[in-house]
């Protein structure tokens, strides 16, 4: 019966979104994305070369993908005769990174229907399937036990309150048992999973912190990207970074921003973490000195000018915080924090709203550490933003926290390359 009502959920969910489809771009690039979708993938993999192995990597999203992208890159490193397969769920992840160089095939999943499921393994016949984080889809990993596809997946993260731990939750514990292993971010996590009898686990933390030591470090072949204007914008001057900002946070930091006009040596970026024209418009009117999108830019643009540059267009953020001094992350006024590790690899104090950052352990840590700082009003960012300019120590400490931090906490790539190699008997 459950297994009817998960079926039911995602063929509700299928309808709900053909429904917004013309109303909602987002729905309209999940439904379009996925027409013909199973035609395109056995032509795509035929000229590919079909007897070739296949990795199959699936993410969410671009926060997943971006979280999965040491683990891709170490496994074609060590095992080039595969074919890397990437799937997302989502636009904002698909969108952004199907042109990514380092997978040969990168596609919508198909919604998780049985149908859908069989043919999908029929067609790419993975070798090996990893799922990042939260991806759990019980059609497509039921499919890939039956077909005795090893199937893994890591930077997991679980929290008691999850259906998984309910005494009513036998039927979604039986999705994680079709996992050949799970490897856990954080020591909960690891107890959890043995509380309910899951074995094949490992402790080795959030390969997050390899990917964003991989944008800082040279010498991994990934340095972060040059960006011209920002270092032109910024010039002499200290830069506060905003990054994937929404209205809520803008709520606050735009009086903070005013009560800063005065400054010639503070600038500020801003990184919306989706593009509106019309959002962007109503936050310059608000802004009470000038400011530029990054798309007006010209040659002949005195940058200095403006202590405001906003940057209206997605992919550049994790490259922008090396022009930092200061960050601040949205989200937590909202939904949910993003990625802080993007900042805090680069090495300066980080601040972000004080309402949904708890489930994150990284914020947690930097708080409590020194780093990272959560406010709930612009008289809050001021108090904390003013001792912190003017205490230069501590400044300088606060930055410390933060790089040290993601330096003592890299190597669960590795942890999963043990395990794949374990399981591919290498």
């Amino acid at each position: 019966m459950l297994n009817l009502l998960y079926n039911l959920s995602i063929h509700s969910y299928l309808f709900i979104i053909s429904l917004l489809a013309p109303f909602n771009s987002k729905a309209k690039l999940w439904i379009n994305g996925r027409k013909d979708i199973f035609k395109q993938l056995k032509l795509a993999i035929d000229e590919q070369n079909s007897r070739q192995k296949i990795a199959w990597f699936h993410c969410a999203s671009l926060g997943e993908f971006e979280q999965g992208r040491p683990v891709i890159e170490a496994f074609r490193a060590k095992y080039s005769t595969y074919k890397i397969l990437i799937t997302f769920f989502s636009p904002s992840g698909f969108e952004v990174r199907k042109n990514y160089v380092g997978a040969d095939f990168i596609f919508y999943l198909p919604a998780d229907t049985p149908e859908n499921a069989r043919k999908f393994i029929e067609i790419v016949k993975p070798s090996i399937a990893f799922f990042v984080k939260y991806e759990f889809w019980r059609n497509y990993l039921s499919e890939l036990k039956k077909n005795e596809i090893p199937v893994i997946s890591f930077s997991a993260i679980f929290r008691p309150n999850q259906l998984f731990f309910k005494s009513y939750g036998s039927f979604y514990r039986q999705v994680l048992k079709q996992f050949d292993h799970i490897l856990v971010q954080n020591q909960e996590s690891f107890d959890l999973l043995q509380s309910i009898d899951i074995k094949a686990i490992t402790l080795a933390g959030d390969t997050r912190f390899d990917r964003v030591k991989q944008i800082v470090d040279a010498k991994s072949g990934t340095p972060p990207e040059d960006i011209q204007i920002a270092k032109d914008f910024k010039a002499n001057r200290q830069v506060f970074m905003v990054g994937s900002a929404w209205q809520t946070d803008m709520e606050v930091l735009i009086p903070f921003m005013n009560s800063l006009k005065n400054d010639t040596n503070i600038a500020f970026v801003i990184a919306p973490h989706e593009i509106h024209r019309e959002e962007i418009f109503a936050w310059q009117k608000q802004i009470q000195t000038p400011s530029i999108c990054f798309s007006e830019v010209k040659p002949e643009t005195q940058l200095i000018d403006y202590q405001v540059l906003i940057i209206d267009n997605i992919g550049m953020l994790s490259s922008l915080y090396q022009y930092a001094d200061y960050a601040f992350i949205g989200g937590s006024f909202g939904k949910g924090l993003h990625n802080i590790l993007e900042a805090a690899t680069f090495g300066m104090p980080i601040f972000f709203g004080n309402k949904a950052y708890h489930k994150f352990q990284e914020a947690n840590d930097l708080i409590r550490l020194g780093g990272a700082f959560s406010v709930a009003s612009t008289d809050d960012m001021l108090l904390i933003f003013n001792e912190l300019h003017i205490n230069k120590a501590k400044k300088t400490q606060a930055a410390k926290v933060c790089r040290n931090y993601v330096l003592s906490n890299v190597g669960a790539t590795e942890k999963v390359l043990k395990i794949v190699a374990l399981i591919l008997n290498d």
